[in-house]
């Protein structure tokens, strides 16, 4: 009896049409524009790059940009996942709200995010007037930059992890509790093991998103110099001053930087993965 074959068919053109254009969309929207800022900055002399790249301002920037987004992340990382474990496995009322507040700020315009956090931390605001008697200066300062970048890049933690909780049976962890093993030995051996690619991811994504974060940064830093000054905001100083080449320069430091960063962080979610796998087999 011969077997019957069926040809698969694929709902998309074949593989050259669709690399070619995958490859084509990629280079006009990503690849093109930031060959761009290599471009600009080549125009200027190595000496003159590194006078830029290297400034006491522009350095201040750096550590102040990646310093907040790594802290933003890594809250984000910690309380993204108790967010996304309590829509995940509990019922409660207002779960349905909860869970659409946290795509706020993937809605509100970046500027009111800003502002109204500005209105919340300043000394004279809801939270910054508990605070101010103990110290805690929160608007206008580092500490205000922090805040805005985990504000934004919460989204990103919860929305990852989401799905990792809820493809995790909840028989293994029975399982691990049956055996003897404590809540927080479960988490460690059962859980953490499990949601940590995904947790990786989302700490990635955050930790991106708020290096380019500009709108709701700008209102709660006071935007000092050395002090609280991004580096997008002296791209936009810059810019403003017709320095083109010297703009460019510096979003090619943070550009480098943050691929280098994201593909660390990407190969050793890979890593993760693959030994997840080894043990699962």
């Amino acid at each position: 009896m011969r077997a019957l074959r069926f040809k698969h068919s694929s709902v998309l053109p074949g593989f050259g049409l669709t690399m070619g254009l995958a490859v084509l969309y990629l280079s006009l929207i990503v690849l093109i524009p930031l060959s761009g800022l290599f471009l600009k900055t080549a125009t200027i002399t190595w000496h003159h790059f590194w006078a830029i790249v290297l400034n006491p301002r522009a350095l201040a920037s750096y550590r102040l940009t990646f310093g907040a987004a790594l802290v933003g992340a890594a809250v984000n990382a910690i309380f993204g996942f108790i967010v996304a474990w309590s829509l995940v496995r509990y019922h409660f009322p207002g779960r349905r709200i909860l869970d659409a507040a946290v795509d706020l700020p993937f809605a509100l315009p970046t500027a009111v995010s800003g502002i109204a956090l500005t209105a919340l931390y300043a000394p004279n605001g809801w939270i910054g007037r508990l605070l101010a008697p103990y110290g805690i200066k929160t608007a206008f300062s580092p500490l205000g930059v922090a805040i805005a970048m985990t504000f934004i890049g919460l989204p990103f933690v919860v929305r990852t992890l989401q799905p990792a909780i809820e493809d995790l049976d909840a028989g293994m962890e029975e399982a691990a509790s049956t055996l003897g093993a404590s809540r927080f030995q479960t988490f460690r051996q059962v859980i953490f093991p499990f949601i940590l690619p995904a947790a990786i991811t989302g700490f990635a994504m955050a930790f991106a998103r708020a290096l380019g974060e500009y709108g709701s940064v700008i209102f709660i830093s006071g935007n000092m110099p050395m002090r609280t000054e991004i580096s997008s905001l002296l791209i936009v100083a810059k810019l403003e001053q017709f320095d083109y080449a010297g703009a460019t320069a510096i979003a090619v430091v943070i550009l480098v930087v943050s691929f280098v960063l994201l593909l660390t962080i990407n190969l050793t979610q890979w890593w993760f993965s693959r030994r997840l796998g080894r043990s699962r087999a």
